[in-house]
């Protein structure tokens, strides 16, 4: 068999389909690929047929839902096995475990033909764990999306010790193909990029509360109303280029470099202990106000359309 070309995929395999797998269900239906999805909850067909009827009109406000795109152009499949028959591509979304992963892999894989790539969600294990122990290693790749996957278009690639670097290459194409927005990591780390960052703005986050500095809601309000504005822009690289005015990246570290790296050595390393965590809990009840989780989602993903529109449109130019 020969590997279709990233934008010749048809037909796409959703294996879990959670939170994470039912978003990239949505997204993918959206681009006019047919989805066979399964997941062992007894209620996995009807939620993830909901998730994706609430998704649509907003992929469709968007402008990410082609021509001839059907939310109807599902299959629920109730084994592993029969979603991965006949598909070109393959998204695992299943549970942050190991032996969970393998399991289902052991399950699926002889169902696919040896070209067909395997694409892991996985926010925090290593692709070289993941591959060990299988029929085709060099096919197994880290596909990692940013939540929710239907909306943010962050998608991390990156191989593990026995992965193909053209499986690689396809992949970080099929994504881009699809409307996505993916990056390449060199190297396995656990928490892949994104999301190292994000632990390391937490972590000083934690200890600026924890120390008195401010209150939780007034730290949120530093960064939403402040360097997280740019950070929709341009990353941390590109920020401080423009900080160094004229001079860019070469006047900054020169002038305030020395500046920054003194903070470094003044940052905190708290410790997630039992009197953390209910420090967290209870703090997050200033910032929250009251509302539910459901109503913060809500508000976050409508405030996510419009900078998602202007990012979309500016890319144009």
């Amino acid at each position: 068999m020969t590997r279709k070309e990233p934008s010749d995929v048809e037909t796409i395999g959703v294996i879990g389909a959670g939170t994470i797998g039912a978003s990239w269900a949505a997204y993918f239906m959206a681009q006019g690929r047919h989805v066979q999805a399964w997941d062992p909850a007894e209620d996995a067909a009807e939620k993830l047929k909901s998730m994706i009827a609430g998704a649509w009109p907003v992929l469709n406000d968007l402008g990410l839902v082609i021509e001839g795109a059907d939310q109807d152009n599902l299959t629920f499949c109730e084994t592993p096995e029969r979603a991965a028959t006949g598909a070109d591509f393959i998204q695992e979304s299943a549970p942050e475990r190991l032996e969970i992963k393998r399991e289902i892999y052991d399950r699926f894989e002889k169902a696919l033909e040896p070209d067909v790539i395997v694409s892991t969600s996985t926010s925090g294990l290593l692709m070289s764990d993941l591959q060990q122990g299988r029929l085709h290693p060099e096919r197994f790749v880290l596909g990692h999306p940013f939540n929710p996957p239907h909306l943010i278009p962050l998608v991390e690639v990156l191989g593990g010790e026995k992965t193909d670097p053209a499986v690689v290459d396809w992949t970080v194409d099929f994504y881009n193909a699809i409307g996505k927005r993916a990056i390449r990591l060199n190297k396995e780390v656990p928490g892949h990029v994104a999301n190292r960052l994000q632990a390391a703005i937490w972590r000083e986050s934690i200890y600026l509360a924890a120390e008195g500095v401010a209150s939780m809601d007034d730290i949120d309000a530093a960064i939403a109303y402040g360097p997280g504005i740019r950070w929709a822009l341009m990353g941390p690289h590109l920020t401080f280029h423009l900080a160094g005015g004229p001079g860019g990246t070469r006047n900054f570290v020169e002038h305030l470099g020395p500046a920054v790296a003194s903070w470094w050595e003044d940052l905190g390393t708290p410790e997630l202990t039992d009197e953390m965590k209910q420090m967290l809990v209870e703090g997050i009840e200033d910032v929250t106000k009251g509302k539910s989780v459901a109503e913060l989602v809500k508000r976050r993903d409508d405030r996510l359309l419009p900078l998602l529109k202007t990012l979309r449109d500016s890319d144009k130019d």
